[in-house]
Protein backbone atom coordinates (compact mmCIF):
# COMPACT_ATOMS: atom_id res chain seq x y z
CA UNK A 1 0.00 0.00 0.00
CA UNK A 2 1.29 3.22 -0.88
CA UNK A 3 -1.09 6.34 -0.42
CA UNK A 4 -3.77 6.82 2.32
CA UNK A 5 -6.63 6.06 0.30
CA UNK A 6 -5.28 2.63 -0.07
CA UNK A 7 -5.22 2.36 3.73
CA UNK A 8 -8.29 0.12 5.33
CA UNK A 9 -10.96 2.86 6.37
CA UNK A 10 -12.42 3.21 10.24
CA UNK A 11 -16.03 1.97 9.62
CA UNK A 12 -17.30 1.94 12.72
CA UNK A 13 -16.02 2.93 16.50
CA UNK A 14 -18.42 2.68 19.42
CA UNK A 15 -15.99 3.79 22.28
CA UNK A 16 -18.02 6.57 23.39
CA UNK A 17 -15.16 8.23 26.00
CA UNK A 18 -12.85 9.00 23.05
CA UNK A 19 -11.38 12.65 22.07
CA UNK A 20 -11.76 11.48 18.35
CA UNK A 21 -14.97 10.04 18.45
CA UNK A 22 -17.97 11.90 17.38
CA UNK A 23 -21.31 9.57 17.09
CA UNK A 24 -19.42 6.40 16.23
CA UNK A 25 -17.15 7.77 13.96
CA UNK A 26 -13.70 8.05 14.08
CA UNK A 27 -12.14 11.38 13.72
CA UNK A 28 -8.22 10.82 13.86
CA UNK A 29 -6.75 11.32 10.63
CA UNK A 30 -5.23 7.20 10.97
CA UNK A 31 -5.58 5.23 13.67
CA UNK A 32 -3.02 2.69 15.46
CA UNK A 33 -3.44 -0.55 16.60
CA UNK A 34 -1.13 -2.22 18.77
CA UNK A 35 -1.13 -3.77 22.11
CA UNK A 36 0.04 -7.06 23.57
CA UNK A 37 -3.07 -9.53 24.48
CA UNK A 38 -5.29 -7.77 22.55
CA UNK A 39 -5.72 -5.66 19.60
CA UNK A 40 -5.86 -2.23 21.47
CA UNK A 41 -7.03 1.28 19.51
CA UNK A 42 -3.52 2.94 20.50
CA UNK A 43 -4.55 6.07 19.41
CA UNK A 44 -7.65 6.20 22.02
CA UNK A 45 -7.19 9.60 23.97
CA UNK A 46 -9.95 9.73 27.01
CA UNK A 47 -10.15 13.33 27.41
CA UNK A 48 -13.33 15.39 27.34
CA UNK A 49 -11.59 17.96 24.45
CA UNK A 50 -12.43 16.31 21.57
CA UNK A 51 -10.28 15.98 18.33
CA UNK A 52 -9.17 15.27 15.08
CA UNK A 53 -10.65 16.38 11.93
CA UNK A 54 -13.82 18.17 11.17
CA UNK A 55 -14.77 15.49 8.59
CA UNK A 56 -14.41 11.49 8.33
CA UNK A 57 -11.51 10.28 6.68
CA UNK A 58 -9.97 8.01 9.33
CA UNK A 59 -8.07 4.81 8.38
CA UNK A 60 -5.47 2.55 9.92
CA UNK A 61 -2.18 4.08 9.04
CA UNK A 62 -0.51 0.89 11.25
CA UNK A 63 -0.75 -2.33 12.86
CA UNK A 64 1.41 -3.27 15.05
CA UNK A 65 0.00 -7.08 15.41
CA UNK A 66 2.11 -9.28 13.03
CA UNK A 67 0.01 -12.46 14.47
CA UNK A 68 -2.98 -10.62 12.77
CA UNK A 69 -4.61 -12.06 9.35
CA UNK A 70 -4.98 -8.58 7.90
CA UNK A 71 -1.54 -7.52 9.09
CA UNK A 72 0.92 -7.38 5.84
CA UNK A 73 4.00 -5.77 6.60
CA UNK A 74 2.59 -3.38 9.41
CA UNK A 75 -0.24 -2.54 7.51
CA UNK A 76 -3.65 -3.65 7.37
CA UNK A 77 -4.90 -4.94 4.65
CA UNK A 78 -8.74 -5.53 5.90
CA UNK A 79 -11.48 -3.89 3.92
CA UNK A 80 -12.03 -1.80 7.11
CA UNK A 81 -11.99 -1.78 10.79
CA UNK A 82 -14.58 -1.85 13.72
CA UNK A 83 -13.26 0.09 17.32
CA UNK A 84 -14.91 -0.83 20.03
CA UNK A 85 -15.07 -2.60 23.39
CA UNK A 86 -13.34 -6.04 23.64
CA UNK A 87 -11.00 -6.70 26.38
CA UNK A 88 -10.23 -2.94 26.73
CA UNK A 89 -12.32 -0.32 26.37
CA UNK A 90 -11.15 0.68 22.35
CA UNK A 91 -10.07 -2.48 20.68
CA UNK A 92 -9.66 -3.46 17.00
CA UNK A 93 -12.98 -5.93 16.94
CA UNK A 94 -11.57 -6.87 13.09
CA UNK A 95 -8.38 -8.69 14.81
CA UNK A 96 -8.38 -12.09 13.52
CA UNK A 97 -5.27 -14.29 14.80
CA UNK A 98 -3.49 -15.93 11.93
CA UNK A 99 -3.89 -20.06 12.91
CA UNK A 100 -0.98 -21.32 14.89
Amino acid sequence: MSTLAELPAVAECSVAGCSYNDHSSCHAAAVTIGGTGDAQCATFIPLSVKGGLDRVVSHVGACQRQDCTHNSHLECGAPSVRIGAGRDLADCLTYTARPA
